[in-house]
């Protein structure tokens, strides 16, 4: 029996686990990658202490090691870096520079975390996603607590300091980017409790229905279609690559438990004339605000007009300063005007890029398709509710948009193996060329350096001298 002498090393039960134990720079990196994903709904000032935590891991982790530029990330953020240069150019002639360039400053800073967090994702997707997401569920519930204690004034000082305009915003300083941020969390919620057996699925469960009802008290139209969408994205999905139907059958008691439980938050809700008078108004297509030249439809008319005499863009946040009262609340048309249609059109190509590649990324089959299927669900959901709102300068858009594009670039692309000539060559061109076709000529599966797979009779096979059948193949002698 072999022994071990003194000088082979010596491994630990970490060592089998994760193939090296991991030193402590490398811990204390992946400890500030979550404190930083758990800061990111701290947001009351600009900037934001998630800011300075993003800008150490910028420096910490490509140190360590931890991030691995694939290819396709390069691409792509050659195409958001495209998309900010534009928008240097177009602030360049603006009529008001000095906010355009600051603007775009904070859009070059937002690309470059998207970067350095799908490279981070790219490393090691599996266990890098679990570990965002993860952070990503806490940060969700701590603001969700936040927006609900606020608006339903559970404390003192709570309704000031966590609602504006009469609505949840929770750590956020609008309550329009406080309820798209936890539509991922609810996702991954869900997720977990779709995974976890039955008895163990209580807190996941509790922790979804507190999500939603802090989506819903944002009073949000955007934040209430992205979740749809995002649900909607999720359930299809799930339903279609289940590995059976018992998984089906508990996705669908979860779609019945959740309108069960909507509609009797819902009734709860109206019983209060205040939450009453808040739903049916938002409830509605069009608010007041919405029509008129001087609405948001109007506003949109004019910024299509600007679009259209200005191909290089008027310059960032220059619309409302001299132009409108108020924003576009349509992102396409915000990055036309602070981009240019070269910028304009990126945008939108990069976006519609990421759904078409992102739908059939859904669908394959690897080690980190359920956490993908979140990601995308969650950043699908955002990227339709561009349409009401500008999205452009929300952080979490980002990450999902670094986790969406680090795990497709880290899967593996399926390699075929070499064939032969023979092999390739159509059947059609063999019946012309009158080559003979037979059943029972012995076809070579396989080859190594001392075996070789063919696939004559089996009975045949156990006649011939030093041959041996396998499990359900024949295999010579060495």
């Amino acid at each position: 029996m072999p022994t071990m002498t003194a000088s082979a090393p010596a491994f630990e039960i970490s060592d089998l686990r994760d193939g090296h134990r991991k030193s402590a720079a490398h811990r204390i990196a992946l400890a500030l990658v979550w404190l930083t994903i758990v800061a990111s709904s701290i947001v009351f000032t600009e900037p934001a202490p998630v800011d300075a935590l993003t800008i150490g891991l910028m420096l910490l982790l490509p140190i360590v090691g931890l991030v691995d530029a694939r290819p396709m990330l390069w691409a792509g953020f050659a195409v958001l870096l495209a998309i900010t240069a534009s928008g240097e150019i177009s602030a360049a002639l603006a009529r008001d520079t000095g906010i355009a360039v600051s603007h775009m400053t904070v859009s070059l800073y937002l690309v470059a975390a998207c970067f350095l967090f799908a490279a981070f994702i790219a490393k090691e997707p599996e266990k890098h996603t679990r570990l965002v997401l993860n952070a990503y569920v806490l940060t969700g519930i701590i603001a969700a607590l936040c927006g609900v204690a606020g608006y339903l004034n559970l404390f003192p000082g709570a309704f000031d300091l966590f609602t504006r305009y009469g609505r949840a915003s929770g750590p956020f300083k609008d309550p329009n980017v406080f309820g798209p941020f936890l539509v991922a969390p609810l996702l991954m919620c869900l997720h977990v409790w779709l995974n976890a057996p039955w008895r163990r699925g209580v807190l996941p469960l509790l922790a979804a229905g507190l999500l939603a009802v802090g989506i819903l008290f944002s009073f949000s139209r955007g934040a209430w279609a992205a979740a749809a969408i995002a649900l909607a994205i999720y359930g299809y999905v799930y339903m279609i690559t289940a590995h059976s139907n018992r998984e089906r059958v508990k996705l669908a008691a979860l779609v019945l438990v959740g309108i069960a439980a909507l509609g009797m938050i819902l009734i709860a809700a109206l019983q209060s004339d205040a939450i009453s008078d808040l739903l049916e108004q938002r409830a509605t297509l069009t608010q007041s605000y919405d029509v008129g030249p001087d609405g948001r439809f109007g506003g949109q008319a004019k910024a299509i007009g600007l679009i259209l005499d200005n191909p290089l863009g008027i310059g960032s946040a220059n619309f409302t300063r001299f132009y409108h009262h108020e924003e576009v609340h349509n992102v396409y048309l915000s990055m036309f005007l602070n981009s240019g249609w070269i910028g304009g059109l990126l945008y939108l190509i990069a976006c519609a890029g990421t759904l078409i590649v992102g739908m059939r990324h859904a669908f394959k089959t690897s080690a980190t398709s359920p956490l993908f299927l979140v990601a995308f669900a969650a950043l699908a959901g955002n990227i339709c509710e561009g349409v009401l709102i500008d999205s452009d300068h929300w952080r979490h858009f980002y990450l999902l948009l670094a986790l969406v594009w680090g795990m497709i670039a880290a899967t593996p692309r399926p390699t075929r193996p070499a064939r032969s000539l023979k092999e390739r060559r159509p059947l059609l061109l063999q019946k012309l060329l009158l080559i003979p076709q037979s059943r029972r000529q012995p076809r070579i599966i396989g080859t190594t350096e001392s075996t070789a797979t063919v696939g004559p009779d089996r009975k045949l096979a156990g006649k011939i001298p030093g041959w041996r059948r396998g499990r359900g193949r024949i295999i010579a002698p060495a």
